[in-house]
């Protein structure tokens, strides 16, 4: 069937990739913001937002809804070790460690030291600073040292990533084995701006074209391995959860 050139752009539905919604209303995003989001957003995380709102590539930013899924899963699979590829300025790392119990932990990996540091001072006011262990550099080869020991084998609770879009397959082989049995995987960005359920020609910027691919092969992916439960939820920019069964 032929797709005319108004209803290809609908496919797409924000123009502005700063607004992290699948959502067709904005102002329905505006209202679950406001009065299901920010009211409850913690202040070091509403500054941290706000500073990073000011970034030039503040598109990687995890959405403060995104965020409060995020925290509510650690405290109902009772979360103490996690671990975060792909860090930015860090709003989902606040997140996690704001919801981790006081003896929680959460390794954090990313290849920019410097975008980290220009949240960290809001995360040391946050006072959770000692949760983090930060370690900079490519995620694979740090991933497969810790499988190098057998012990960090099973041993996280929750992973989170939200790293290159063209190794999540590489990640998620990795991951689950980190992962414990019964353990949580959540993988930010799999419904890509709503690219994946578009044609191959509709209007897209060229960074969303050139990853589209590699993300609806992860999704594909994920739906035929067995050793998880999967739900995907279009919170953000899609976000997959995966519970390893075996």
């Amino acid at each position: 069937m032929a797709v005319n050139n108004e209803e290809k752009q609908q496919l797409i539905p924000h123009t502005d990739l700063v607004h992290k919604s699948l959502l067709q209303s904005d102002a329905l995003y505006e209202y679950i913001l406001e009065t299901s989001v920010f009211p409850r957003e913690h202040p070091c995380l509403k500054e941290l937002r706000e500073l990073t709102e000011n970034h030039s590539q503040k598109i990687m930013a995890t959405p403060a809804d995104e965020g409060q899924l995020i925290s509510m899963l650690i405290k109902l699979i009772n979360a103490k070790n996690t671990l975060e590829i792909g860090v930015y300025t860090g709003y989902s790392l606040l997140t996690t460690a704001l919801a981790l119990p006081s003896d929680g932990k959460v390794l954090a990996l990313d290849m920019s030291r410097e975008y980290y540091e220009m949240g960290l001072p809001i995360i040391e006011k946050a006072g959770v600073a000692h949760k983090i262990d930060f370690r900079q550099g490519p995620a694979l080869p740090l991933l497969d040292q810790l499988l190098q020991d057998e012990n960090n084998k099973g041993a996280f609770d929750f992973i989170f990533v939200d790293a290159d879009k063209n190794n999540y397959i590489n990640y998620h082989k990795r991951v689950l084995d980190l992962v414990k049995v019964g353990g949580l995987i959540g993988y930010d960005n799999t419904l890509w701006v709503g690219s994946v359920a578009a044609p191959d020609d509709a209007p897209m910027h060229s960074f969303i074209m050139n990853l589209r691919g590699y993300v609806i092969e992860f999704n594909k992916y994920l739906a035929q391995d067995l050793r998880i439960e999967i739900c995907q939820l279009s919170v953000g920019d899609g976000i997959t959860l995966c519970r390893r069964i075996y």
